[in-house]
């Protein structure tokens, strides 16, 4: 029955979907990291330039509330892209187990009556949902570039305005 063909596509379709998800949330993760990098480098920097200037209780307690909400930013981006992670694989699945299903009841439902408007069907849109998952290969090939963008480049911090115009006044 051509609705096996159209199931076999389908599934791969809906996998597609769910790899190109896995991608952003992927991006999302990387994207994340490199923020908390910044802010420690920014962090880092900062607090060694007035680590003189501040008394050693208030630069204990600094680096105590620093170390604080950088781990909390972390497992916050752990915990929200590894549930997101979860949430996508377990729809992939699902959603492939009900296609396979309706595919297995198709087949049963022209066993038994004969009929085979079904598979006329099935055949009909094979090449549209073909198509479409091609178009689907793509992106979630583009995805993954992107992800690897992300993950591999360094952070551009821009100057900040004030540099700029120190920088300006004193040429």
């Amino acid at each position: 029955m051509t609705s096996a063909s159209l199931s076999a596509v389908t599934n791969d379709l809906i996998t597609s979907y769910g790899n190109t998800a896995g991608n952003v949330i992927n991006a999302y993760r990387a994207g994340g990291e490199r923020v908390a990098r910044l802010v420690d480098a920014r962090w880092d920097r900062a607090f060694a330039e007035s680590r003189s200037q501040l008394a050693s209780d208030v630069r204990k307690n600094a680096k105590a509330a620093h170390d604080f909400v950088a781990s909390y930013y972390q497992k916050g981006l752990l915990l929200t892209s590894n549930g997101a992670e979860a949430v996508v694989n377990k729809f992939v699945e699902l959603v492939g187990q009900g296609v396979s299903q309706v595919a297995a009841n198709a087949s049963r439902f022209e066993a038994q009556t004969g009929v085979t408007a079904l598979s006329q069907i099935a055949q009909a849109a094979l090449p549209a949902a073909e198509v479409v998952s091609k178009f689907a290969s793509q992106i979630e090939a583009k995805s993954g570039q992107l992800v690897s963008k992300i993950a591999d480049a360094p952070a551009k911090r821009p100057a900040p305005a004030f540099r700029k115009a120190r920088a300006r006044k004193a040429a």
